[in-house]
């Protein structure tokens, strides 16, 4: 069968970096093909190469898509031939409509005037072939991300695509959002549509892939059949060795509680009688990584930013100790005074300034650190983003370099540096490896472990369950703002947990019909 797309050759250089070397693929009609490798290897890039991001004349190479020569100048050119990218970050506007967003850009017009009965009748159209029964007029703001990712596919298909192209599309997804996700990808590809998908998640490059292609450091390394697929293979041809274990080993030594919560309760900032955190409860040692599990809207994120300077949330009460004794986290300095930090699960908009270099990011939650009598110490502050550099293996040419140019597992790194600069005993990581590879990811575990082996406390919270269990000495239950239940590393189970969260859910029913 004739291919729908041949990339031969590609290479792309940035100042100081190549980001791809002689990069091959092919896709045939009709697939869906998996694109995997390490944060950095160049598999963004290359689709920003076949997309039009970066223009035809600006790479090496040749793109033969459906028989013809491809040379986009821009993305406008790209989707004229079919070709839709869906970027890791969507690109909707939140304040207009589902089908002002559909066709923004692509306007149903006549003459200049928009026929809105017209759009309203195709966007009704286009979201029932993406599972959605939400009005036309139905703001964007008013979605969920998993809603949001449906809207941005139905957007591909008001523009005929092709060729669709989605980046990372579950990456801040929950499961069954993920699933209808997936689902959705195997419709299309039965209506035609071939599919190109970047993802991190190997089980569900599993479920859906009919080929995977491997990029490390810019190169392909290997292309697989469906029938050839394993995840042990995957991570092999990604990281450059195999990794039996997932996890990092480690030996549990956990001493006297670093930090306490007693009775915290949390009522939402805007919606008046709402209480998102119900008395929680839970504890941290030195040398202990404790885990919060639970589905998303749990209170997760809530319980962490409320603790942490009271970032979300009002009318805050409970207690909080460190050492033993209580301590004062109702601003976010107070907190870290106290010995607390919180690495965000949204590093891009909360963790990090994307346009600063490595080294501001590094010292900006310690400036005094790195000042003297009030003056920042430049050669200082140097000093201390070089050692961060090395101690977390930060790939990059050096601390000069804008944090907005690195992978994800780099930029996750910078984040830890920023925190652990303020000396933290008690590190609270909310989803510390969202987004980013399984190389990385093992990393991220390990400095996870050399902390705790430094005697510092860690709270991990993650929506992958397996890693809970991979990583976590105990793991506390969440389910609609409390803790519902605590099991040791030796009891705990992903059915486990999820019986607890369903018990719970099963008492709360059972009081509501009492009452």
């Amino acid at each position: 069968m004739t291919a729908l797309l041949e990339m031969r050759g590609i290479g792309k250089v940035f100042p100081g970096v190549r980001a791809l070397d002689n990069v091959s693929l092919t896709v045939a009609p009709g697939e869906i093909h998996a694109i995997c490798g390490e944060n950095g290897a160049g598999k963004s890039t290359l689709m920003k190469v076949l997309s039009g991001v970066y223009p035809h004349g600006s790479y090496e190479g040749e793109i033969i898509y459906d028989g013809a020569p491809l040379a986009c100048r821009n993305i406008r050119d790209s989707e004229a031939r079919g070709i839709i990218i869906i970027h890791q970050e969507l690109a909707l506007v939140p304040l207009l409509s589902i089908a002002e967003n559909l066709f923004l850009g692509n306007e149903v017009a006549q003459r200049g005037v928009i026929n809105w009965a017209l759009a309203f009748q195709k966007t009704g159209e286009l979201l029932k072939k993406v599972g959605l029964d939400e009005a036309p007029t139905t703001k964007v703001e008013k979605l969920g991300v998993g809603k949001q990712q449906l809207i941005e596919i139905a957007k591909a298909l008001a523009k005929d695509v092709r060729l669709l192209i989605l980046d990372e599309p579950t990456a801040a997804l929950q499961e069954n959002d993920s699933q209808k996700l997936l689902d959705l990808m195997l419709e299309l590809k039965a209506q035609g549509v071939t599919q190109i998908i970047i993802s991190h998640k190997l089980n569900e490059i599993s479920r859906v892939a009919d080929r995977i292609t491997v990029i490390r450091d810019g190169s392909t390394v290997s292309t697989m059949d469906k029938h050839e697929i394993s995840e042990d293979r995957i991570i092999r041809d990604m990281v450059g060795r195999d990794m039996a274990h997932r996890y990092p080993e480690r030996v549990p030594n956990p001493g006297e509680v670093l930090m306490e919560v007693k009775d915290w309760n949390v009522w939402h900032p805007e919606q008046l009688g709402r209480q998102v955190i119900k008395g929680a409860a839970f504890n941290v040692r030195k040398g202990e990584i404790v885990g919060i599990a639970g589905l998303m809207g749990s209170g997760r994120t809530e319980l962490a930013m409320s603790l942490f300077g009271r970032s979300y949330g009002r009318d805050i009460t409970g207690q909080v100790t460190m050492g033993g004794k209580p301590a004062d986290t109702s601003t976010v300095a107070k907190a870290v005074e106290a010995g607390l930090a919180y690495v965000t699960e949204d590093r891009k908009v909360l963790g990090l300034v994307l346009e600063e270099p490595i080294v501001r990011n590094v010292t900006l939650a310690n400036l005094p650190g790195v000042s003297r009598r009030g003056v920042l110490d430049k050669r200082r502050e140097t000093e201390v983003a070089e050692r961060y550099r090395k101690a977390m293996a930060i790939r990059t040419p050096g601390v000069q370099q804008k944090v907005v140019n690195l992978s994800g597992g780099n930029q996750q790194k910078v984040v830890l540096s920023k925190w652990l600069f303020t000396d933290p005993q008690v590190l609270i990581l909310d989803e510390p490896t969202r987004g980013i590879d399984v190389g990385a990811k093992f990393e991220i575990y390990s400095i996870m472990n050399d902390l705790a082996a430094q005697g510092r406390g860690i709270v991990m919270i993650s929506s992958e369950m397996p890693e809970l269990l991979g990583m976590c000495d105990r793991i506390y239950v969440m389910n609609e703002g409390r803790i519902v239940g605590e099991l040791s590393a030796e009891e705990a189970s992903q059915e486990r947990i999820m019986a607890l969260i369903i018990k719970d859910n099963g008492q709360m029913a059972g009081e509501g019909e009492a009452a």
